[in-house]
């Protein structure tokens, strides 16, 4: 058998430049740590904001730290068909022709040109894990998930290889529901 990994829901949620967030809210704000997420150094931030589409809105969406080199909005495709938003499956950080948006803060708003994206599902590796499971950084693999009720298997699934990682799949959380996803789910590389 293969080796497996973590498989984890990561809900709608918001990256965000420094300069961004004193203008979301304020120059002496800080960001405040929730909690710590299963990749080293990401955090859940205390701070929310609301995401405004050209349809309707969504209230209370988290800030993830730490800061970024720029500002995205990660959403899952029904949040995004919800507010009115095109729907872009990127890889994080891929932002360029991609939807705006507006951001609201307590002592702010902020017109984002393009950052809306779907996040495309992935499994993020060390160079050991890697070798482990025997990919490559970008391949491209279909990983078999076991839940209770609702197993299946997710194609298009990038593997993304960094010795900054934790081991673990990244699925968003249309993707959760479509697999009937509990805590401490499993997923295994499938060839």
């Amino acid at each position: 058998m293969s080796k497996q990994f973590l498989v984890e829901t990561s809900a709608r949620h918001v990256h965000l430049t420094e300069n961004d967030f004193k203008t979301l809210f304020g120059d002496d704000a800080k960001l405040t740590v929730k909690k710590n997420l299963s990749q080293p150094g990401q955090y859940a931030c205390e701070e929310r904001v609301t995401i405004v589409g050209p349809k309707k809105e969504l209230t209370g969406v988290s800030i993830l730290g730490p800061f970024r080199k720029a500002s995205q909005v990660e959403l899952s495709a029904t949040d995004a068909r919800s507010i009115g938003i095109p729907i872009v499956i990127r890889e994080s950080g891929d932002l360029q022709a991609t939807p705006g948006c507006k951001i609201i803060g307590p002592k702010g708003t902020l017109e984002l040109q393009e950052g809306v994206i779907v996040a495309k599902r992935h499994i993020h590796a060390t160079t050991v894990d890697a070798k482990e499971l025997d990919v490559v950084d970008k391949q491209i693999v279909n990983v078999k998930i076991n839940t209770p009720e609702r197993s299946l298997i997710f194609g298009d699934v990038v593997v993304r290889v960094s010795d900054s990682y934790a081991l673990a799949m990244h699925i968003d959380t249309d993707e959760s529901n479509a697999a009937g996803m509990v805590l401490g789910v499993m997923g295994e590389i499938i060839k």
